[in-house]
C-alpha cells in the first residue's frame, strides 16, 4: 500500500530533501490512520472482553497515533530553509519529534505496568469472545506491517523518527501477540494471565522506549559520524588529486538528516605552487558538497616533501607512534632546528579508549624518539582524538 501511494504522492523529480519529507510526511499519515482504525478495534475489543491488556494495548495504539502526528509535523517543519534565527535549517526538529515519541512509549509502559500489576493483585476474569481474537489477529498483522514500512523507508531516507516507529511498531506486534496468547490460554484453562502478560508487554514497550530514546539523543548530543561516513570523505580526499598527500582532523556537524557540515585539513606540498593548490581544493570542496550532501571547507596545510632529512625523523616518529598502538597515528609534522636542539612538532591521533593514558603515551613517544635519534631532539605534541563511533 505505501509503495503505491509512495508512486502517486512522492514526485522522482523532487529536490532530495523535499522528496525525503514527502516520504516522511506520507507514512506520518498513514500511522495515524492505522493506528486510530486500531485504537478503536481493539477498545471494542477490551470492553467486550473487560480485559485490562487488551485496553490498555489500546491506548498504545492511541499513543502511537499521537507520534505520528508528531512526526507529520516534524517532518513538515524540517524542510523549511534557513533562517535568520536558525541559520544552519531546522533539520534536528526530527530528532525533537523522535525523542518526543519515545518519551510517549515510556509514559504508557510505565501505565501499562502499573495497571498490570493492579489486575495480578485483584484478579478478575476476562470474557471469551470470537471477535476479539479475530480483532487482536488483524492487529498484529497490521503492526507487522507498520513496522516493515516504517523500518524500509526510515533506512531509504535515513530518518531517526521512522527507525523508532519501526521498532515501536514491532514491540505493539510483540504485546498484542502476548496479549492474544494470555486470552486464550484463559479461555481453554481458566488461567489468570491478564494481568501478568500485561506487565510483560509493559516491559516489551519499555526496552522498546529505551532503544527509540538512545537513537534520537545521540545526535543531539553530538555522536560521532559513522565509520563508513568518515571512510567515505578521506577516500574522495586522498584520491581526488596526486598533489593531496593526506588529511586528518576531520570534524562533522550534524544538524539534521542532509543537513551535515564538515571541516578537515588536507596536507599538500610545500614545495607547490599556491594558486594552483588552492584550485585543487575549491574542486575538492565543491566535489565533496555534490556527492556527499555536505557543505565542505578543507585547510591547507604544507608538508615538506624534498628534504630527505626530514623524511627521515618523520619516518622515526612515526614507528614509535604506531608501535605503542596500531590505532595512534601521526600528523603536521615539521622541524624546527636550532643552535643547541632540534625540535620534532606533531600532533598525534588518540582514539577514546586510550584517552586516560595520554600522559604515558606521550612520555614514551618522547622516550623511544630519543634514544632512536642520534642528535638531540625535543618532541612539542598536540594529542587530538579519533573521532569513529567504534571509541
Amino acid at each position: 500500500m505505501i509503495t503505491l501511494l509512495a508512486k502517486l504522492f512522492v514526485k522522482k523529480d523532487l529536490p532530495e530533501d523535499r522528496r525525503r519529507s514527502a516520504y516522511g510526511k506520507l507514512c506520518g499519515i498513514a500511522g495515524i490512520i492505522l493506528n486510530v482504525l486500531l485504537f478503536a478495534g481493539k477498545f471494542i475489543a477490551g470492553i467486550i472482553s473487560s480485559s485490562i491488556a487488551i485496553t490498555a494495548d489500546a491506548f498504545n495504539n492511541l499513543s502511537d497515533a499521537g507520534s505520528s502526528v508528531v512526526s507529520l509535523v516534524s517532518f513538515r517543519l524540517s524542510e523549511q530553509k534557513p533562517d535568520a534565527e536558525h541559520p544552519y535549517g531546522h533539520g534536528r526538529m526530527e530528532y525533537l519529534a523522535g525523542l518526543i515519541i519515545s518519551g510517549v512509549i515510556l509514559v504508557m509502559a510505565y501505565e501499562l505496568i502499573k495497571e498490570s500489576v493492579g489486575k495480578v493483585l485483584h484478579p478478575a476474569s476476562t470474557t471469551w469472545s470470537i471477535v476479539v481474537i479475530i480483532i487482536l489477529i488483524a492487529s498484529i498483522l497490521v503492526k507487522c506491517y507498520m513496522s516493515f514500512y516504517n523500518s524500509r523507508i526510515g533506512k531509504k531516507i535515513d530518518s531517526a523518527t521512522l527507525r523508532a516507529t519501526a521498532t515501536d511498531s514491532l514491540s505493539d506486534c510483540i504485546a498484542t501477540s502476548a496479549v492474544l496468547l494470555a486470552t486464550i490460554l484463559e479461555h481453554f484453562f481458566s488461567w489468570k494471565l491478564d494481568g501478568w502478560f500485561g506487565i510483560i508487554v509493559g516491559i516489551f514497550i519499555l526496552i522498546a522506549g529505551i532503544r527509540a530514546a538512545k537513537e534520537t539523543i545521540d545526535p543531539l548530543l553530538g555522536a560521532p559520524p559513522e565509520p563508513e561516513f568518515v571512510r567515505s570523505v578521506e577516500e574522495l580526499v586522498c584520491g581526488f588529486d596526486e598533489n593531496i598527500l593526506g588529511c586528518h582532523d576531520l570534524i562533522v556537524h550534524d544538524y539534521g538528516p542532509g543537513r551535515r557540515m564538515i571541516s578537515l585539513h588536507a596536507e599538500v606540498p610545500a614545495e607547490g605552487d599556491v594558486l594552483a593548490l588552492h584550485d585543487i581544493i575549491d574542486n575538492l570542496e565543491h566535489t565533496i558538497s555534490r556527492k556527499l550532501s555536505c557543505l565542505a571547507t578543507i585547510h591547507m596545510d604544507p608538508v615538506v616533501t624534498t628534504d630527505p632529512d626530514v623524511d627521515r625523523l618523520k619516518g622515526v616518529v612515526n614507528e614509535v607512534v604506531t608501535g605503542i598502538d596500531s590505532e595512534l597515528s601521526m600528523h603536521d609534522f615539521r622541524v624546527v632546528k636550532g643552535p643547541t636542539h632540534t625540535n620534532l612538532i606533531f600532533d598525534i591521533v588518540v582514539p577514546f579508549r586510550l584517552s586516560g593514558e595520554n600522559e604515558e603515551i606521550l612520555r614514551r613517544i618522547r622516550k623511544e624518539v630519543s634514544e632512536r635519534v642520534p642528535e638531540k631532539v625535543f618532541c612539542v605534541i598536540e594529542v587530538d582524538y579519533k573521532m569513529s563511533s567504534k571509541n
